[in-house]
């Protein structure tokens, strides 16, 4: 396993979202990651109740922000070689995988979680 030095670009697992990034520090147990790219975007919904949408809150989720610094545990942080997108290409294509995804089943939870989605995307997107 190849090990993770500052300055190393990764591809970093946080809450829900998967993203390109480089890392600026080594913090003990994580690292503090500096996003260049959205590699998946944040699901949406109760995350404690996955595919429930009675009595429980339905989270909106954003994707973390282009530059934008996060720890994230080193354990969902792995090297990354290949080429870096462009900030909001990446964030677009992201968006639209997981607005696929949610239009293959057709059921209340991605009813809800692509209104969510398409939320986000008028106010990323204007």
């Amino acid at each position: 396993m190849e090990e993770i030095q500052i300055g190393d670009t990764v591809k970093a697992f946080y809450k829900t979202g998967t993203y390109i990034g480089e890392v600026k520090e080594d913090r003990g147990s994580k690292f503090l990651v500096e996003v260049q790219a959205v590699y998946t975007h944040p699901a949406q919904g109760d995350l404690h109740n996955p595919g429930q949408t009675e009595e429980v809150f339905f989270h909106q989720r954003k994707a973390l922000s282009h530059h934008e610094k996060t720890n994230v545990d080193k354990k969902a942080v792995h090297p990354y070689d290949g080429a870096i997108p462009e900030y909001e290409d990446s964030l677009k294509q992201a968006v639209a995988n997981l607005k696929d995804k949610l239009m293959r089943r057709d059921t209340e939870f991605n009813q809800k979680a692509l209104h969510q989605l398409e939320d986000l995307e008028s106010r990323y997107f204007g």
